[in-house]
């Protein structure tokens, strides 16, 4: 009995000892983890539409967006976009878009105009109405008119009022009231929403920038003297959104004025050439199959006069 007990231990320890050892996981042979890019879209109104531009390179080169922010008009291509409109959508109903699609003249002592016909033009170009119901994480960012804070929002609830607000341009346009707060435009606490798309989850922050033209002449009307102030405002604020910013594209728009909507595709052609300027440094964060992508195609010629008298703003704050 012992001795087929034996015999009996010498076969089981000869199947452990003959089972082959455990591979070690060499970490540097794991595949590349995706970075989850966010793009953080700035105010500008109808220079706004420069954003589809950019879109359209992203989606054409196959650059992952995981979430979207954006204020004002930032905002309105940011929650189209993440409804899931394409570039081109977005694109059309920006070049078609008039002054009183979003606003009725409506003098009273808050503004000059009320924005409530911008929900029926939200309507049209948005695919869902909701934050839960985006493809992608969104975040709209407007004021708080009493504190000055900025008021984020994004996870759950209708989008229609929180971009009413982001869009709600002081002096223009009228404040815009939403549980016990009076809102305005997002852009008046923080000119790109660089650090809400942090807060969505991103670990790479491309924020766009529309520089608006700053050449030293003197106002001539109101809404000129208060857009000058707004770009004064914001130069005090630079300096928070680039240092939440991996990349900044800055498409060539300072020839532009604020409401030209008729520039529309002028305006898309320059967000077309800073987004395909910057696509060297975006692809660097992706891993090595995302670089095997084929080159862009050429971009058309701008049809109007040249809008791009410096080269696009491409650049990495964090070194």
């Amino acid at each position: 009995m012992k001795a087929a007990q034996r015999v009996c231990s010498f076969f089981t320890a000869l199947r452990r000892y003959s089972r082959p050892p455990e591979r070690l996981v060499d970490p540097g042979a794991l595949p590349p983890v995706a970075p989850k890019i966010g793009l953080a879209l700035e105010d500008g109104f109808a220079r706004g539409i420069a954003h589809a531009g950019v879109l359209t390179i992203f989606e054409r080169n196959s650059i992952p967006i995981h979430c979207v922010t954006g204020v004002s008009a930032g905002a309105i291509v940011a929650a189209a976009y993440a409804s899931g409109a394409t570039p081109a959508e977005i694109a059309r109903a920006g070049c078609s878009l008039r002054f009183g699609d979003i606003g009725k003249w409506s003098l009273c002592r808050m503004g000059l105009a009320a924005t409530e016909r911008m929900t029926k033009c939200l309507e049209r170009l948005l695919k869902n109405y909701r934050f839960e119901e985006m493809t992608i994480p969104l975040g709209v960012l407007a004021t708080d008119l009493a504190t000055g804070q900025p008021v984020q929002f994004l996870g759950s609830g209708d989008v229609f009022t929180p971009i009413r607000a982001s869009c709600a341009y002081p002096g223009l346009f009228q404040p815009v009231r939403h549980e016990a707060r009076l809102l305005v435009d997002g852009a008046m606490s923080m000119e790109i929403p660089a650090l809400l798309a942090r807060q969505l989850g991103a670990t790479h922050v491309i924020s766009v920038h529309l520089p608006a033209n700053a050449n030293g002449t003197l106002p001539s009307n109101v809404f000129q003297v208060v857009n000058r102030c707004y770009q004064i405002l914001q130069s005090r604020t630079e300096e928070t959104w680039r240092a939440d910013s991996d990349l900044v594209i800055a498409p060539e728009v300072r020839g532009i004025a604020w409401d030209a909507f008729g520039c529309g595709p002028d305006l898309v052609q320059a967000g077309k050439v800073a987004a395909l300027a910057a696509l060297p440094e975006i692809r660097k964060w992706l891993p090595a199959a995302a670089e095997e992508e084929p080159a862009p195609s050429v971009l058309a010629p701008i049809s109007t006069p040249p809008l791009m008298p410096q080269a696009p703003e491409t650049l990495s704050p964090r070194g």
